[in-house]
């Protein structure tokens, strides 16, 4: 597990740090082009890459994701971007999540933090185990490697991990019932 929780002033934060052995400039390729975003971000961005722009966000699979926001019909979603400093931070919103990606050189691979912020603490346990999946999923694509799992199943591993860390407070909104 290595997505933290934390909380203040009503705001929830989803905290993750990997480090990943490519430099950055491979890393903020796979955040802002549309082929490696294919590979790891569960919906397609649409809009210009610079601070003020409107981003929409559409669902690749629109059957699962509705049943994960457990409604008839996914949502096409808005956004803004916030930041665009390329190769160092990338932070837009997502609806009402913000999402911040820095990166920070290590050697010959890079430091990659996400931060998403959100109001809901509910969910944080079922956001961080989607967020947990999508980081795995961006380290195969850029290792140019196929997942060693399929669509769901890394979530479903770590989920009861972050249950278990963030408390019952922090997993009241969770997976729909035939993934509980």
């Amino acid at each position: 597990m290595d997505g933290i929780l934390e909380r203040s002033d009503g705001q929830v934060r989803l905290r993750f740090t990997r480090r990943l052995p490519h430099p950055p400039q491979a890393v903020w390729r796979a955040l802002t082009e549309p082929d490696d975003l294919a590979a790891w971000f569960p919906a397609s961005i649409q809009g210009a890459w610079q601070p003020g722009a409107t981003l929409r966000f559409t669902f690749r699979d629109p059957d699962e994701a509705a049943e994960v926001l457990g409604v008839d019909e996914a949502p096409v979603l808005d956004g803004r971007v916030i930041a665009y400093e390329p190769y160092t931070r990338l932070e837009y919103t997502w609806e009402e999540d913000t999402l911040r990606f820095d990166l920070e050189p290590d050697g010959d691979g890079t430091i990659l933090r996400l931060t998403v912020t959100f109001d809901e603490i509910g969910r944080a346990a079922r956001d961080a185990a989607g967020w947990h999946e999508c980081l795995d999923l961006l380290a195969h694509r850029l290792a140019g490697e196929r997942p060693t799992f399929a669509p769901g199943e890394r979530w479903s591993e770590v989920h009861g991990g972050y249950v278990e860390r963030f408390g019952p407070d922090a997993s009241t909104i969770g997976p729909p019932e035939s993934d509980a």
